[in-house]
C-alpha cells in the first residue's frame, strides 16, 4: 500500500466554512477518510470535512507557482 501525502492531523481551532462539493468528490473524499484512519491507526475515519483543510493546506505548501508569487510578493497568511 502506497503512503499518503496527508499525515497525522492537528487538533487546531477551526473556521468555519460553508461549501458545496460535487458527490462524486464527497465520495472519493469519504473513501479517503477510510484509508487515511488505517494508515495513521485510528481507530475510525475523521468525518469527511476535518480532512479538507490539511489537504488544502498540502496543497498550497506544493504549489511551487503559488509559494513563489507568495514569496516574492510579501503576502502571509494571518
Amino acid at each position: 500500500m502506497s503512503k499518503l501525502k496527508l499525515g497525522p492531523i492537528d487538533d487546531d481551532k477551526p473556521v468555519k466554512l460553508t461549501l458545496e462539493l460535487p458527490a462524486p468528490v464527497h465520495r472519493d473524499l469519504i473513501a479517503y477518510a477510510k484509508v487515511h484512519a488505517a494508515q495513521t491507526g485510528l481507530s475510525q475515519p475523521l468525518p469527511a470535512e476535518r480532512l479538507i483543510a490539511p489537504m488544502l493546506e498540502r496543497f498550497m505548501a506544493t504549489d511551487r507557482g503559488f509559494v513563489r508569487n507568495r514569496s516574492q510578493t510579501g503576502f502571509k497568511s494571518d
